[in-house]
């Protein structure tokens, strides 16, 4: 397909998500993908929520990236926080830096910052929209456009399923897409800052998240099945 097919095709997906599953939210990372995908749910004017999750340690261009998405676009961005409570909680048996000890202690602190808050996000919804793609990563190979998600009880979608990141990069040159300026920096893949580095010639996209542990270990809990339960 060229790229105006595959356009195509996403907004046919989006289509389908807010007729047959309203009411859609879609899942806003702030990550290159994801703005694609803002751009084209503003542009085709789909009745889909947008929401993203402020770990309370997220880069600083992230949150430039944040407001400009709020500056630029007619669909308003709702931030969910993680409890605090549940933070001080996690800082006070594990350290502030605690996610660095152990597999274990990462995706407790994951839970904390991002889980909980994406069950209070999708609260209500009968779907969610996300911008995975499936050569991110080898534990995203068996996903799938359209699927049930058993973990949050709703329907998920793909959209950006098959395309590379070649196809996402052209997408933004082309439409001028505001980006996280730390893309131009070598982070293919973002997140919290003390877990993100950036990347060398060679390495794997998702090389700089988490980069002390296995690759199959290097998911959040958001979109892998049965990482804490």
């Amino acid at each position: 397909m060229d790229m105006q097919q595959k356009i195509d095709h996403v907004v046919t997906v989006l289509q389908q998500a807010v007729r047959d599953f309203a009411p859609v939210c879609f899942a806003n990372s702030l990550g290159a993908e994801d703005m694609v995908l803002t751009d084209i749910i503003a542009n085709h004017h789909l009745d889909i929520e947008m929401f993203s999750l402020d770990t309370g340690r997220l880069p600083q261009p992230t949150y430039d990236l944040m407001q400009e998405v709020a500056d630029r676009y007619s669909v308003p961005l709702k931030v969910y926080f993680p409890d605090s409570a549940a933070v001080e909680r996690y800082v006070e048996q594990n350290g502030v830096n605690g996610f660095y000890g152990s597999v274990e202690s990462r995706k407790s602190c994951c839970f904390v910052r991002k889980v909980e808050p994406l069950r209070r996000a999708l609260r209500g919804k009968k779907a969610w929209v996300t911008g995975l793609r499936r050569d991110q990563a080898v534990t995203r190979g068996s996903l799938e456009e359209s699927s049930y998600d058993a973990d949050f009880g709703l329907q998920k979608f793909n959209p950006l399923l098959e395309w590379s990141n070649k196809d996402v990069w052209a997408y933004i040159r082309q439409n001028d897409v505001p980006y996280n300026k730390l893309h131009d920096q070598f982070y293919p893949s973002l997140g919290c800052a003390p877990c993100t580095r950036s990347i060398t010639p060679g390495e794997d996209i998702r090389a700089g998240r988490w980069w002390w542990e296995n690759p199959e270990d290097k998911e959040c809990g958001l979109h892998v099945a049965n990482l804490f339960f």
